[in-house]
């Protein structure tokens, strides 16, 4: 089930495995926000969706088991996560959208382009999982991941975790740059410590590498307009592991290294955000 439907801000989209839940705003173009781990569609709402709703119509997604859709089953991969919003951005009447995705969502916009690339105009990358990384996942993620971390430790964490938990953790994600004011408030605490939610992000962090290895080697093959932003301060998803090597691999590709940026650029530096979508959709043609 979705969750407390009342407080969602966007629209559902009903396919027959379930509800997908949008925020959907402007008009215009069609721009496609994909979130990245442990977030949802209000990380764009924050600022971003805002931002560019003057200018496109701008589709927030919430992500399989994330935010206020519903699950379709444990650790969906990106392949299976971009076919289900494929679907749902085809009952939106989406057309050649401009793809924006963060994080683990890049993996997810990538793998929409692989199934589809006809279908879409172009992608903005922020600080994409992109490659399969050397070494493994921190501790954290691997016992999130076990039976013993599913079952006990994130229910426990779930249920006792106090909003200073993730009032500790977030800066963590942005470091080095600093936490918006009201971005938790904005984002939700009990929506980002759901049980189910917290399941759901362990399994597919702890799954990607090898969703990577296989996506991975179809990239050169990709010839539709990529901007990507990464910083250099990324400690999340590194820029030389990631990025640096998808600009390598897709000649259509180009990066934009940020010198003292964390891996939250559409929080960081939402301009130059917005500023690199626009420049994605004239390479496109969109504008």
């Amino acid at each position: 089930m979705a969750y407390a439907d009342s407080a969602a801000e966007g629209r559902f989209v009903t396919l027959p495995q379930g509800r997908l839940h949008a925020i959907v705003r402007g008009e215009g173009p069609d721009l496609i926000m994909i979130h990245g781990a442990s977030g949802n569609a209000r990380d764009f709402s924050f600022d971003l969706v805002d931002r560019m709703a003057d200018e496109f119509r701008v589709i927030a997604f919430d992500r399989p088991g994330f935010g206020y859709s519903d699950s379709f089953g444990d650790a969906l991969s990106p392949m299976q996560q971009a076919e289900l919003l494929r679907s749902a951005a085809l009952q939106l009447e989406v057309e050649n959208p401009i793809i924006l995705a963060h994080s683990y969502g890049g993996a997810v916009a990538l793998a929409w382009a692989l199934q589809a690339e006809s279908e879409v105009a172009g992608l903005t990358l922020l600080a994409p999982a992109s490659h399969p990384w050397p070494g493994e996942l921190g501790l954290w993620y691997r016992l999130s991941a076990s039976a013993l971390g599913q079952h006990v430790i994130l229910p426990m964490v779930a249920r006792l975790a106090p909003r200073a938990f993730i009032e500790r953790a977030l800066p963590r994600a942005f470091r080095p740059n600093p936490v918006p004011e009201g971005y938790l408030d904005h984002l939700g605490v009990e929506l980002t410590l759901r049980t189910s939610q917290l399941q759901i992000n362990a399994q597919q962090v702890d799954s990607l590498r090898d969703h990577l290895v296989a996506m991975s080697p179809g990239y050169p093959a990709l010839s539709l307009p990529i901007e990507i932003i990464h910083g250099t301060e990324d400690r999340t998803v590194g820029l030389q592991y990631h990025s640096e090597r998808l600009a390598a691999d897709v000649e259509s590709a180009h990066l934009t290294r940020v010198e003292g940026m964390g891996h939250m650029p559409h929080h960081a530096n939402p301009v130059l955000v917005a500023n690199t979508i626009r420049r994605t959709a004239e390479r496109a043609g969109s504008k």
